[in-house]
């Protein structure tokens, strides 16, 4: 692996963990109690429950994607968005913040195993390379992120 192939890694695993130009996407998680989760301050789009399952589904779809050439993507647009209602237990919100953390850390062993071309095209889908879905997962997570931290304002949980 050369140097510029070590930086770009590391650089690519610090922009998923969100340190760079905004705050920290599971410290923001951490701010969000069960009982806020269902709400939709007035004139909002959606709750944090349904921003945050949002944001679940899309990362394990490309994560999955990126690892299986026979995945299923779920149907755009309805199954991107969370068909369950939100957690009403402390331990069942962490379960659902330990399943994203588990795909986000799958998408990083992505990015950090020198095996895996990030420039290649994969040899399915349309021309994707893994550089191009982790950098979808990044952008995707930190546009919600910004939603997410609004909504915490709007609300009072900020």
């Amino acid at each position: 692996m050369t140097n510029t192939d070590l930086t770009l890694r590391t650089q690519l695993v610090e922009l998923l963990d969100g340190h760079q130009a905004h705050v920290e996407l599971l410290s923001t998680l951490r701010k969000i109690s069960v009982g806020n989760l269902s709400k939709k301050p007035n004139g909002a789009p959606s709750t944090l429950w349904e921003l945050f399952e949002h944001m679940r589904i899309a990362q394990s779809d490309i994560l999955h994607f990126c690892q299986n050439p026979s995945h299923i993507s779920p149907e755009w647009p309805e199954g991107y968005w969370p068909n369950n209602p939100p957690p009403t237990s402390h331990m069942k919100w962490e379960e659902s913040i330990a399943a994203f953390r588990h795909d986000l850390d799958a998408v990083k062993a992505l990015v950090l195993n020198p095996e895996i071309n990030l420039h290649e095209a994969l040899p399915y889908g349309n021309g994707q390379t893994i550089l191009r879905e982790v950098l979808l997962v990044a952008d995707h997570n930190a546009y919600h992120l910004g939603q997410l931290v609004l909504t915490l304002k709007m609300i009072g949980g900020w």
